[in-house]
């Protein structure tokens, strides 16, 4: 619990105790992908060092509440401050149901797993039940191959949803809260930079 104090206590909080994730650049257009300048704002990917810092800073304060703040040292009028608040929105909520997808992909492979490592192990109940008598080897290797790819399928379901549909999960909501979270705006003083 203690790391976890640290880590917080290198960000600044606002009045209201919430953890602030500061932004400093120098003008708004550093905020979004060089490949995509002449793409409208809210449609503009958001740069790729600035999506991965607001995802690592949102995994470091875990569930605090926070607010993103953006430093520029050039003025921004409120159309621009207004569309960094749609592009940071729109693009976190882009790549939530990116990663929806990818949960509802998973889950229905596990689901998949499950349901074939099921018919499988009925399968080999009844495949045992029938060879219970024969002493031939190639029915009884056939026998327990089916047992065998029936645990390996169940396995892997199981696996699959207790390891990997956690991250998924918590990945979806670290993008919902990013995407909700309040953008405020201060502009770098002189001697501030």
């Amino acid at each position: 619990m203690k790391t976890k104090i640290k880590i917080l206590d290198r960000y600044c909080r606002t009045a209201d105790k919430k953890v602030m994730i500061d932004i400093a650049a120098v003008r708004v257009e550093d905020l979004y992908n060089d490949l995509d300048k002449y793409a409208p704002y809210r449609k503009k990917d958001l740069d790729q060092d600035l999506v991965e810092y607001l995802i690592d800073a949102v995994g470091e304060i875990g569930k605090e509440d926070f607010v993103i703040q953006f430093r520029f040292a050039k003025p921004a009028d409120i159309n621009m401050r207004s569309r960094v608040q749609r592009s940071i929105h729109n693009y976190f909520q882009y790549i939530k149901v990116l990663e929806l997808r990818e949960l509802a992909k998973m889950t229905r492979s596990t689901f998949v797993l499950f349901s074939v490592g099921i018919i499988l192990l009925f399968i080999s109940v009844w495949s045992n039940q029938k060879i219970a008598g024969h002493n031939g080897v190639i029915t009884q290797v056939f026998a327990e191959g089916i047992t065998v790819a029936a645990w390996v399928s169940l396995w892997n379901a199981i696996t699959n949803f207790l390891i990997n549909w956690v991250p998924h999960h918590q990945q979806f909501k670290m993008y919902e809260r990013i995407s909700q979270a309040k953008v405020f705006f201060h502009e770098i003083a002189q001697g501030d930079q």
